[in-house]
């Protein structure tokens, strides 16, 4: 079988965005795939957080994806810190990767440009990222369009480090999901959802109580028109609003859009949809939140399982780069 690997940061709330655009695909992978995902909590120290912050958020993002429907039986699912050999495999990947190529990132420019404090975590950040997936031998990562650019420079890491060792690691392949795939803010449809959005009535979290969720929809950005059709380009506050009912119901875009004439039930449909599709995750993870250790004795079973796998593959690294045996 295909093996695939996606990562997850624990910083902020997942919101539907999250949900939709890859938590429920990685859900479906379970089933048709070997599938290794990773809580990437070392990620989220390229920015200074207070202590203890990382873990809480570790434990809670550990709880929402278990609720959403992984399921350890299925999947190995981890958190990064518990597997030392992704520390080790990056500092590999840093001594292959040139200062060119990560000057060059985008994310890391957005992200320098906004921040008072730049790490140097953050500017290897994608050295990191290519251990990640290399361990596993993935074949294949399962990420959003903005993502696309660190797949490539992983590829360019594997096949430069192939080149010089021999052959080592798998080159992995980005899968951009086509369904849900880039949810929109409510408030400003031209910008991806995000979990660091500076509007949180845009922003719907998975957790969030059913008349927040409804009250949000119903305050959706729509425009100036009342024609209901799907086209990103000349409506994208409908698109929007259409692509996500059709997400939630497993439709397609252009065939929901074509059961409406008007904005008013458009958004009541939709808050019924996302409220529903939302519910059970919402009473999985209240359910696990009251059981805090039993997600922590699942992640380190997880641990165990990815081990495995990541042990292998330093041992072929060291073994072709000529380290001296310990």
């Amino acid at each position: 079988m295909t093996r695939v690997f996606s990562g997850i940061q624990p910083t902020g709330e997942l919101h539907l965005g999250n949900h939709l655009g890859a938590l429920r695909n990685w859900v479906r992978m379970q089933d048709t795939s070997e599938a290794v995902f990773c809580i990437v909590d070392l990620h989220a120290l390229t920015i200074p957080k207070p202590p203890g912050e990382v873990g809480a958020a570790t434990l809670r993002l550990g709880q929402l994806l278990l609720a959403v429907g992984l399921d350890p039986e299925r999947c190995i699912l981890f958190v990064q810190s518990h597997v030392r050999e992704h520390t080790e495999c990056a500092w590999l990947m840093e001594c292959t990767v040139s200062f060119g190529e990560l000057r060059r990132m985008t994310q890391f420019k957005d992200k320098s440009e906004r921040a008072d404090f730049i790490s140097a975590g953050l500017f290897t950040y994608p050295a990191l990222q290519a251990a990640d997936i290399l361990l596993y031998d993935t074949d294949e990562v399962p990420v959003g369009e903005d993502q696309r650019q660190h797949i490539e420079i992983t590829r360019d890491i594997a096949e430069r480090f192939n080149s010089r060792y021999g052959d080592t690691f798998v080159v992995p392949r980005a899968v951009i999901p086509a369904a849900g795939a880039r949810v929109m803010d409510l408030q400003n449809p031209t910008a991806k959802m995000s979990k660091s959005s500076e509007s949180p009535q845009g922003t719907i979290g998975v957790l969030d109580d059913p008349a927040v969720i409804e009250k949000k929809i119903k305050r959706a950005v729509t425009d100036t028109e009342t024609e209901v059709r799907y086209d990103p380009e000349a409506k994208p506050g409908v698109s929007n609003l259409v692509s996500i009912l059709a997400a939630a119901t497993d439709r397609d875009p252009h065939e929901v859009a074509a059961d409406y004439d008007r904005y008013g039930p458009l958004k009541a449909d939709t808050a019924a949809a996302v409220i529903e599709m939302l519910r059970p995750v919402q009473e999985r993870f209240r359910r696990l939140e009251a059981d805090p250790a039993e997600t922590s004795r699942l992640l380190a079973v997880g641990a165990d399982k990815a081990r495995e796998i990541a042990a292998r593959t330093m041992d072929r690294a060291r073994r072709n780069i000529g380290l001296l045996a310990d």
